[in-house]
């Protein structure tokens, strides 16, 4: 049976909105990773059957099949193709998930997954203001007057008792993980800076310190608990993974980092929406045959600090273990991109400390999420 490995995987610095990377068109932006990622392999880009790219904001400067249109931004042969995936905040990880599925089915032998956002330029929610998403039918049969992933992370706060403090306690540590992992050359492998904008992640707070989270106002609620500071950060970025078959792999004389070893779907209520990450874990974990305990590290996406507390609260997970480099809070939530941007990181992370297994998971809109097992080649 055919296997799917990851081969390598880059993603540019993330930048803050409006920031160094906001002035560059996604489709280029895109570009630089994947020319990166075939430069490191050697690779001549007219061997790729596929390049399946996540974006969540398809309209303005993403509209069009972005993936496409960064194929030929990257400058490489017309022959080469591209779709472009939407599941949410997890589209980048869907990206992964389906180059794989369509490598173990034998329908491709060589593809390039990942994702792209540029939140500056094509603002979050701009594809909904021209429609109306959410029929009445809908609307009624959850008796709610629409959905909201703010609302929706009150709510998981509530329902785990998290308090503002242990929220903000959360966060500190988020940055103060990702100015570690940056300043330790953890992240050298993986990043490849954009020449003349940015060459590390623009949104770690380093100077940031309880009494300043605790100042910030909350954004949801009145008498609420999510604030800006535990929160993920409206964001710039794209991510390249490359994906084939083991056997493919060593006839190139290529050194895989990971095998896709299982990849799951869930879905959860959508009201409270963000915690779909504990059923696609079960799941997950089910389906490999794994115990929590054989994960050397999770990557849990941090859309808010409620969502990995909660899903830790649960399942028991080691804290150490737990977006130890950092996460979303600190270094940025690209839509499109995060998922593949998680990926890189958990890939280079087990590699780095020669951890077996790895997990994924990210909360989607809508109540849904992805889990992916990777396990160390």
């Amino acid at each position: 049976m055919r296997d799917a490995v990851i081969v390598d995987a880059v993603r540019t610095p993330v930048g803050k909105r409006g920031g160094a990377l906001s002035g560059i068109h996604p489709a280029d932006l895109s570009a630089h990773a994947l020319n990166a990622l075939v430069g490191r392999l050697g690779l001549d880009p007219a061997d790729i059957d596929d390049v399946v790219w996540g974006c969540v904001g398809q309209v303005g400067d993403q509209a069009g099949n972005i993936a496409r249109t960064a194929v030929l931004a990257a400058g490489w042969p017309t022959s080469v193709p591209g779709t472009s995936v939407d599941r949410r905040c997890g589209s980048g990880q869907q990206a992964v998930h389906a180059a794989a599925a369509g490598i173990i089915a034998g329908q491709h032998d060589i593809v390039v997954a990942g994702g792209v956002e540029s939140m500056s330029r094509v603002p979050m929610g701009a594809a909904n203001q021209d429609g109306r998403p959410m029929p009445e039918s809908v609307l009624e049969r959850f008796g709610v007057g629409g959905f909201n992933q703010g609302v929706g992370a009150e709510l998981v706060a509530e329902r785990w008792g998290l308090t503002r403090r242990r929220l903000d306690d959360y966060s500190l540590e988020s940055h103060r993980r990702a100015a570690a992992a940056g300043d330790s050359g953890a992240l050298d492998g993986q990043l490849v800076p954009v020449p003349g904008a940015l060459d590390a992640d623009e949104g770690v707070r380093r100077a940031t310190t309880p009494d300043r989270l605790a100042g910030l106002r909350p954004a949801f609620r009145a008498d609420g608990v999510i604030t800006a500071g535990n929160s993920s950060q409206i964001s710039d970025g794209t991510a390249a993974l490359l994906l084939t078959t083991g056997e493919i792999a060593a006839r190139r004389g290529w050194s895989p980092i990971a095998r896709v070893h299982t990849s799951v779907l869930a879905g959860d209520d959508p009201v409270i929406m963000l915690t779909a990450p504990l059923p696609a874990t079960r799941k997950a974990l089910r389906k490999s045959g794994l115990g929590l305990d054989d994960i050397g590290a999770y990557e849990v996406n941090e859309a808010f600090a409620p969502v990995p507390l909660a899903w830790a609260a649960e399942t028991g997970a080691a804290p150490d273990r737990l977006n130890p480099l950092g996460g979303a809070i600190a270094v940025g939530h690209p839509l499109g991109a995060s998922g593949a941007v998680l990926m890189t990181r958990l890939a280079h992370h087990m590699r780095d400390r020669g951890l077996r297994y790895g997990l994924q998971t990210m909360c989607e809109a809508g109540g849904l999420a992805n889990a992916t097992v990777l396990e160390l080649l």
